[in-house]
This record gives C-alpha cells, sequence and structure tokens, in this order.
C-alpha cells in the first residue's frame, strides 16, 4: 500500500496551497502538515488535518470569548492544574486527524483504543500491497517469565536469523497464495481466464497479521493523551510505541503547553495507592517497613522499592 503516485500529487498539491483562514494555526504543526513520517520499515504517520491547540483548552476551561488576552504563563498553569487534576474535558476541544500505515498486529492493539473515528483501507475492495513487517534482529526477543504479553532478552544471532527466515518465508508464501486464490498477479492482471478467483473478502483471511493495513484516525486531545500514556510507555510493545513516540513529537508540535504538562504528570509519572502512600509516610519518618506489613502485593511492592530506592 504504497501512496500512488496520484495520491503523491494530490499531497504535493495541498502543501504547496494556501488557504486563508481566521480559525487558531499552529506553526509548527502546519510544518509537518501531509509529510510522512517513516516508521517500521514501511510504515508511516502523516498529521492530515487538526482544528484547535493550547488556547483552545485554555478557552474552553474558562469559557472565554477568542483566544484571550491573559498571559502564556497564566494559561500554563492552567493547562497543568487541569491535567494534574484530571479535569480532562477542555481537552477535547482540539482534535487532530491522521494517516497512519502499520501492521495488522499493531493495528489491532491500537484500534481498543475506542474512543476515536477510524475508516481503514478496505482488503474487501482493494487489493493488499505485497508489504509486510520484518523485526530488526535486535527486536526478536524471548517470551518473558514473569510477563505473559511481553518479552524478554534478545534471541542470539543464529536463532534470531532462524526467525526471520520463517517470518519472511510464511510472508512471501501467504502473499503467494492469496493472489493465486483471487486469479490475479500483483498488477490485479487476471492470471487464468479459465478459473473464476476467489471474492477478495474471503482471500484475505489467508494473510498473516504482519502484513501492513492503513487508516485515518481521528481523535480530540484527551483520548489522544491516554493513548500516548499507555503505548509510548517503556513497558508497551516495541511495535506500537513506535508509532507513540512518532506521535509524541507531533504532539509537541502541536500543543506544547499540553504535551509538557503531559510529560510531567502523566507519561513519567507513578500512581500509588492508599497503603503504597501510608508505606511511603512509615519510610519518610525513618520507621523500618516490610512487605509483611505493607498490605501490597509483591508487584506493587516491588514496583514501589524500584521506584522510589528504599
Amino acid at each position: 500500500m504504497k501512496l500512488s503516485s496520484e495520491e503523491e500529487r494530490q499531497i504535493s498539491e495541498a502543501r504547496t496551497s494556501e488557504v486563508p483562514t481566521k480559525r487558531p494555526t499552529v506553526p509548527a504543526l502546519e510544518q509537518l502538515l501531509y509529510f510522512a513520517r517513516p516508521v517500521l520499515d514501511h510504515g508511516f504517520v502523516r498529521v492530515v488535518d487538526y482544528m484547535g491547540d493550547d488556547t483552545s483548552v485554555v478557552q474552553a476551561a474558562r469559557v472565554s470569548y477568542g483566544r484571550g488576552t491573559r498571559k502564556v504563563s497564566d494559561d500554563t498553569n492552567l493547562i497543568r492544574y487541569l491535567l494534574r487534576h484530571n479535569h480532562t474535558t477542555p481537552f477535547e476541544m482540539a482534535e487532530i486527524k491522521l494517516h497512519v500505515k502499520l501492521p495488522i498486529f499493531v493495528a489491532r492493539q491500537w484500534i481498543r483504543h475506542r474512543t476515536a473515528s477510524v475508516n481503514e483501507y478496505s482488503a474487501r475492495y482493494s487489493l493488499l500491497d505485497k508489504e509486510f513487517y520484518m523485526p530488526a534482529p535486535e527486536n526478536l526477543a524471548a517470551q518473558s517469565n514473569t510477563n505473559r504479553q511481553g518479552r524478554d532478552g534478545a534471541l542470539d544471532a543464529i536463532e534470531a536469523g532462524r526467525v526471520l527466515t520463517i517470518l519472511r518465508r510464511d510472508a512471501e508464501n501467504a502473499y503467494s497464495d492469496y493472489l493465486d486464490m483471487l486469479n490475479l498477479d500483483e498488477n490485479e492482471n487476471v492470471l487464468s481466464n479459465e478459473r473464476t478467483g476467489l471474492a477478495r473478502e474471503l482471500a484475505r483471511m489467508n494473510l498473516s497479521l504482519n502484513f501492513y493495513t492503513q487508516w485515518y484516525w481521528k481523535i480530540d486531545l484527551h483520548n489522544f493523551m491516554n493513548f500516548l500514556r499507555l503505548r509510548a510507555d517503556p513497558h508497551a510493545q516495541y511495535e506500537i510505541r513506535a508509532y507513540a513516540d512518532a506521535l509524541l513529537d507531533v504532539f509537541r508540535a502541536w500543543c506544547p503547553i499540553s504535551y509538557d504538562a503531559f510529560m510531567e504528570y502523566k507519561l513519567h509519572s507513578t500512581l500509588l495507592s492508599k497503603s503504597a502512600i501510608a508505606v511511603l509516610q512509615k519510610a519518610l519518618q525513618g520507621e523500618k517497613v516490610a512487605y509483611e506489613d505493607s498490605a501490597l502485593s509483591k508487584r506493587e511492592w516491588d514496583e514501589l522499592k524500584s521506584k522510589f530506592q528504599f
């Protein structure tokens, strides 16, 4: 699903055209509009459109008219207060629309963030391209012994090479069989006039999850931050984290004040339970604290010790 020459022409025209507007715009994000930022081996993230910015959040919180005349420091303090205390509805007043190309298995994780509008490339209607994700050897790791949905420790070079051979072989074979069932070649020419090809909506079920799909994804700033809080976390799967890292750069260009507050209070913060706070209070008072008396699970206890090094 490479960009066609017609799509590239449309993008080029969109980038060179200028449309007068009275709505708020963000110069830093305008520079990113329509450019496809590469992610993984064949994927990308592309900003298509946006509505609002940091001032939209402030305007909604104050229910003010226009962009306001307060100092930037006032806006900064308000946004940080809103995010710190989880007053989230003002952040829903800014929205962004993205064009994303991603492996199907990453899309299946991504779509769990349901508070967005999505329109995906249809393999019922169109032929899928021969593009599939092949991990870099350093990103091939063994199953974690402590986390059932995580990985731990890179495979050695011999085993990594064996896995990559299997992945490429299976994807190549699956795509070849996909075309054969459709009775088409890669240019959508009929292979044999003596056969009837299978319907595309059925032939696609043969393809593996590392094939690429595309979609348009529109989301408000509040739910955009919820996505990034989970998917830009170091514990997130590498492949979806690669997309989240690209979106963090988009976020910083789009709403720099909200971005800084998000990094401070959401992405690089930690949530403490009532029992964890009690443990920290005792430690700060010089009392000896032990796991057996903490009322914490072993995992929460270990996380607390690691985070605060007591």
